[in-house]
């Protein structure tokens, strides 16, 4: 099922939030790359000895996710005229707020005073949830891609 109108196509490809989101997705994924290394190194007591770092991958992270969240907003607002939760990209924004949830959860779990497990466990399900949000996105982007593709070939745009 296509998510944009031939109209709603034509402001996302004029947005400058896609642009923006083209070239923070692959930043985010980076982030998330090193923070998930460095969780599961220190986890397996490999070269990561201090806990600190696992906190600060997840930090960056969070940060990350949090400038990706809400320049989606400003794009979601301009394309669908509505800030979050647009029937187009429900399902979109609930992965992202329960991705953002567990990343939220591991500091508020931190200054809790859980352990270092807990919070090892909390991060890979952060990082897991991000996964499959990403994944997520992906499959639509792909088939907005292929619908983007038919319009065109019928004429629509």
């Amino acid at each position: 099922m296509p998510r944009y109108t031939p109209e709603q196509l034509a402001k996302r490809n004029a947005s400058i939030w896609t642009d923006i989101q083209i070239i923070l997705a692959p930043i985010q994924f980076l982030f998330f790359i090193a923070g998930l290394a460095t969780t599961a190194l220190y986890a397996n007591g490999l070269f990561v000895t201090g806990f600190y770092w696992v906190s600060i991958a997840i930090l960056f992270k969070t940060l990350f996710f949090a400038l990706l969240f809400i320049t989606g907003m400003f794009f979601e607002k301009e394309v669908f005229d509505q800030w979050v939760y647009s029937k187009e990209f429900l399902w979109e924004d609930i992965g992202s707020t329960v991705a953002a949830f567990f990343h939220l959860l591991y500091f508020f779990l931190a200054w809790l005073g859980y352990s270092q497990e807990v919070l090892i466990w909390d991060a890979f399900l952060a990082y897991f949830t991000y996964v499959i949000n990403a994944l997520q996105y992906l499959v639509r982007i792909i088939l907005e891609k292929l619908n983007e593709r038919k319009l065109r070939i019928d004429g629509q745009i």
